[in-house]
């Protein structure tokens, strides 16, 4: 990337990085209103139904991975059956 074009996308950089930070805050109230249980899935749908915002399962996820948040797994996951 020249610095030219780094230069000229500045200004979509930070609106993008400036919207990533608004829904970051809306992920976190859906997961404070469900008791931290919602993954990447049921967020987004929450995000669709409560606030009318039509986003990516894939966008949320990575979002709430650059946050440091995690759903609730269901119980027995990740455990063997010997």
């Amino acid at each position: 990337m020249s610095f030219c074009y780094w230069r000229l996308t500045a200004a979509a950089r930070a609106a993008r990085q400036a919207a990533e930070a608004e829904l970051a805050a809306r992920i976190r109230k859906v997961r404070q209103d469900s008791d931290s249980t919602y993954g990447a899935p049921r967020g987004t749908a929450e995000l669709a139904e409560d606030g009318g915002l039509v986003v990516n399962h894939k966008r949320v996820a990575r979002i709430t991975r650059t946050v440091g948040l995690e759903g609730v797994r269901a119980c027995g996951a990740g455990t063997a059956l010997t």
